[in-house]
């Protein structure tokens, strides 16, 4: 799910979650939607009228409570790195070899990373998400207290984009966390890195999969994509790394600091780096994670998912 943090967040912090049991839901929707009508072209009617049509959905509730990169390594990636999911990214791989092509030429992202991230996120646009994305953001944002504004600035991003792009705001589908189409953008990313890349003159990401391919091409060029440097780097089992695994994602560390302490690394690899712990059954992995790993990241915070897209991009890659 790629992440952007819009200047309308900014509206919404006046109801952090300091400030949820100060004021009523019914105070901070009113306030809400004040905001969006003074921030959009929105009428204050028609905002009403969505916001009394939405429902809350336990089911949204309950799934994020339990993420799946809340589990340990050796259960998580057995989900993703399938032979199933490899032949089917291969086949949309085929199917789809010029818009790939051309998107790896425009943004200088490896098709093979494209691919996988659409393959992990929706199986290749096959399991797109069953939620109503008016219901998960309704839900999450006025009834989910521990990230309730930033759930508000996303709805108020999917009804800016609903309203622009003249969607029945009912029947918009996606994720428990309001994340739509091929690539799972959240409405503030679809609003800020869509584009229109098989020029019919329209961002579509829900059901034109060449629009996808540039969108989330271009996610990644926008968040510093090195084209031709490497992502990450399986150093083993290296038990000295331990000491380093609470880093961080972002790139910090250097190869002096891992020399200083006895830790060699032969391979010729960026000079700042990070430590990526994966938990196995009997013990822990360790991986450098470069530049390039931590703008993985930036689609989805979680160094597990970013390691699985990696890994079978990599497959996608070696095994054409």
């Amino acid at each position: 799910m790629p992440r952007y943090v819009p200047l309308i967040a900014a509206t919404f912090a006046l109801f952090s979650a300091s400030c949820w049991g100060q004021a009523t839901k019914a105070d901070v929707q009113q306030a809400f939607i004040e905001q969006l009508a003074n921030d959009s072209s929105i009428s204050r009617e028609q905002i009403r009228e969505w916001l009394d049509s939405a429902t809350v959905n336990q089911d949204v509730l309950r799934a994020i409570k339990r993420p799946w990169e809340a589990k340990p390594w050796y259960q998580y990636y057995p989900i993703f790195l399938t032979e199933k999911r490899l032949q089917q990214g291969k086949a949309f791989q085929r199917r789809y070899q010029q818009a790939l092509q051309r998107a790896e030429d425009v943004y200088g992202v490896p098709q093979s990373l494209i691919v996988a991230i659409i393959g992990v996120e929706t199986f290749y646009g096959q399991y797109k998400g069953k939620y109503s994305v008016l219901d998960s953001l309704y839900t999450l944002g006025f009834h989910y207290p521990p990230r309730a504004e930033f759930f508000r600035s996303e709805l108020a991003e999917f009804l800016t984009l609903a309203n622009n792009e003249g969607w029945d705001i009912n029947s918009v589908r996606g994720s428990y966390a309001g994340a739509m189409g091929y690539g799972q953008f959240i409405s503030s990313s679809y609003r800020h890195y869509a584009v229109d890349f098989d020029g019919d003159g329209r961002r579509d990401l829900m059901n034109n999969p060449v629009d996808a391919i540039g969108s989330i091409a271009n996610y990644f060029a926008e968040h510093g994509y090195k084209k031709g440097e490497p992502v990450a780097f399986d150093i083993a089992d290296d038990a000295k790394l331990a000491q380093f695994k609470d880093n961080g994602l972002k790139p910090t560390l250097t190869q002096q600091q891992l020399r200083d302490q006895g830790i060699a690394v032969e391979q010729q690899v960026p000079n700042e780096l990070t430590v990526i712990p994966l938990q196995t059954a009997d013990g822990t992995n360790y991986w450098l994670g470069f530049h390039n790993f931590y703008v993985i990241t930036r689609y989805n915070h979680s160094p597990l998912y970013a390691m699985v897209v990696y890994q079978l991009s990599q497959q996608l890659a070696s095994d054409k």
